[in-house]
């Protein structure tokens, strides 16, 4: 029986990558066409298929949804040949639906694994987020302090103004808020329409793309996503499940959470070791999305492995009739 203590991430590292590939090559064809859900399916089988083949005995962890939800890739979906090192899986075939069907910037295929047990079992619900780069005390911000007690205290610890601190929020009305803290410190806000896994990842790189911290709430499953790409990146991220009734609750209760206001740290979020790979879609500020030229397409993956720290940028090119 395969256990996780037969993890190699040095060798999975690059199966995982042609995952990731896969669903965004699969995905390319529907850029800009209106369609949320084709574009998604399409990366959903191909990320399937792929998964299928890696000598793994895998089984999602984050995914698409309950099995009565999705016919693939749904939580408790078990994947792999069945002869490989027992790993969970977190995954989002389309990380941008809405990004992709209209041809905006930022639509990513995303997926981690780490050995069996490492992941949180986030349920289908928000999750209050908050996140940083590499490079600062732990706890400089925590989600128990108001957005402009964050920016304040992150100002201080940069050394600088707070004009010069830069958050990424998603654009929502429920956000609004949080929004107003930010403004009264004259701090600037990046505001994104959808993928705050990518908004998340952002911080980690603040000297290329200008942000320096995430907040707001999003969904649940995507924020483990970010906190297994910060694992790698470096960083900090906290995260508190938020419930909008008791159908939610027992979603939770299902997915074995007994204390619905604990703050979670990354580390708490992803407990071991853990391999990441993203493609670029769509253009984006983290990666270039997938190109077309006569006969072939491109494609650009960032491959990381939190063991090592390491972070491999790979550009693809397959001919077309090989998709």
């Amino acid at each position: 029986m395969p256990t996780s203590s037969d993890f190699n991430d040095r060798m999975l590292s690059l199966g995982l990558a042609r995952v990731s590939e896969a669903a965004a090559l699969a995905s390319a064809s529907l850029v800009g066409r209106g369609d949320e859900k084709a574009a998604d399916q399409a990366a959903v089988n191909a990320m399937r298929e792929q998964l299928n083949l890696l000598d793994i005995a895998g089984v999602v962890v984050i995914g698409e949804g309950e099995r009565d939800e999705a016919p693939m890739l749904y939580i408790g979906e078990e994947v792999g040949t069945g002869t490989g090192p027992g790993v969970d899986i977190a995954l989002d075939p389309l990380e941008g639906t809405t990004l992709t069907a209209k041809d905006m910037p930022n639509a990513l295929t995303v997926i981690a694994m780490g050995p069996r047990g490492s992941m949180l079992h986030a349920p289908d619900v928000y999750m209050d987020k908050l996140a940083v780069g590499p490079g600062f005390p732990e706890g400089v911000v925590t989600l128990d302090m108001s957005p402009k007690e964050r920016v304040e205290a992150l100002a201080k610890a940069k050394g600088c103004a707070c004009e010069d601190i830069t958050v990424c929020v998603l654009e929502r009305p429920r956000h609004e808020d949080v929004i107003a803290g930010i403004r009264e410190t004259g701090a600037a806000i990046r505001l994104i329409s959808d993928g705050d896994v990518a908004g998340v990842m952002h911080c980690a790189e603040s000297e290329t793309t200008g942000i320096d911290m995430y907040m707001g709430t999003g969904g649940a499953p995507e924020g483990v996503l970010a906190a297994a790409a910060l694992k790698c990146m470096g960083g900090q991220m906290y995260g508190r499940l938020l419930f909008r009734n008791d159908d939610e609750r027992g979603r939770a209760t299902k997915a074995g959470i007994t204390d619905f206001d604990k703050i979670y740290s990354r580390d708490e979020m992803v407990t071991e070791d853990v391999l990441f790979a993203a493609t670029g879609v769509t253009d984006g500020s983290i990666l270039s999305g997938v190109k077309r030229e006569p006969g072939w397409l491109t494609t650009e993956t960032v491959l990381m492995r939190s063991r090592t720290g390491s972070v491999r940028r790979m550009e693809y090119r397959t001919p077309v009739d090989a998709v």
